[in-house]
């Protein structure tokens, strides 16, 4: 059993850099970000996933002790902290403060040698978050983001994602040279244009492409792609949700 830090003064180290981990310029300065929801952090711990520190309010560990014995059981990590309710309001991204945080190292992105699913500009980031879990349910661990998408890494993406935020392959284009010279063929998805989802043939490893909902997929992506592809809808309705056409692209195209 681990034991528990006191931290008692909200100018403590480890109480600052969590208030600077809200910030995707701190987090990838210092390789880390946060977790405050216990399912997820159950989870990725579970999946092999373990964090570095952790702090706790004592509310939290009164409400919940078979879960905190059971994190300070199997997690490997020396740093347990316990802080007041006013310190984790003080860097909380939640407006109500859930009571634990975890400090996670941001792993070096890396892709595997399979299909890869490329997102430009998705900017909510419960679409996000909804994208990559299916990502990870239809069988595509390969997920690149370019710099007009939401940060993978803040709150409300991580609530959304789960732990699919440790299971994905995950990589940021920042200039877009990534796609420029990735040496699989581009399918752009489009609502307006395109084969139909139904009698699209995608080779055996594929760069799908999703855009926003409001825009699409930007042009210049656009005239990079092979292919596009539509799905066919009701002509009640203009377009489908990006995190909605994502399930249907990815079960489909994931069969095939």
């Amino acid at each position: 059993m681990s034991d528990f830090q006191i931290i008692t003064s909200p100018d403590n180290g480890q109480i600052k850099l969590l208030g600077k981990l809200s910030s995707k310029k701190y987090r990838q300065e210092f390789n880390r970000f946060i977790v405050e929801n216990f399912i997820i952090i159950f989870d990725a711990l579970v999946g092999g996933f373990d964090f570095e520190s952790i702090f706790v309010t004592q509310e939290f560990i009164d409400r919940h002790p078979d879960e905190i014995r059971f994190l300070q059981r199997q997690s490997k990590a020396k740093n347990f902290y316990l802080i007041d309710k006013k310190m984790n309001k003080s860097y909380s991204e939640l407006d109500t403060p859930s009571g634990i945080t975890a400090v996670y190292e941001l792993r070096a992105g890396k892709i595997s040698e399979s299909s890869v699913v490329y997102l430009n500009g998705i900017g909510d980031p419960g679409n996000l978050g909804a994208i990559m879990r299916n990502c990870l349910a239809f069988g595509f661990e390969n997920l690149v983001f370019d710099k007009t998408c939401t940060d993978v890494y803040n709150s409300k993406t991580i609530n959304a994602a789960k732990d699919s935020v440790f299971k994905l392959n995950i990589l940021e284009d920042e200039d877009g040279s990534w796609l420029k010279n990735n040496a699989l063929p581009v399918y752009a998805t489009s609502s307006y244009c395109g084969k139909n989802l139904a009698d699209f043939e995608p080779a055996s490893d594929f760069c799908l492409v999703l855009g926003s909902e409001s825009h699409g997929v930007d042009k210049s992506i656009f005239d990079l792609a092979k292919e596009s592809i539509k799905i066919e809808i009701s002509d009640k309705i203009e377009s489908l949700n990006v995190a909605s056409a994502a399930a249907i692209l990815l079960y489909e195209l994931g069969k095939k």
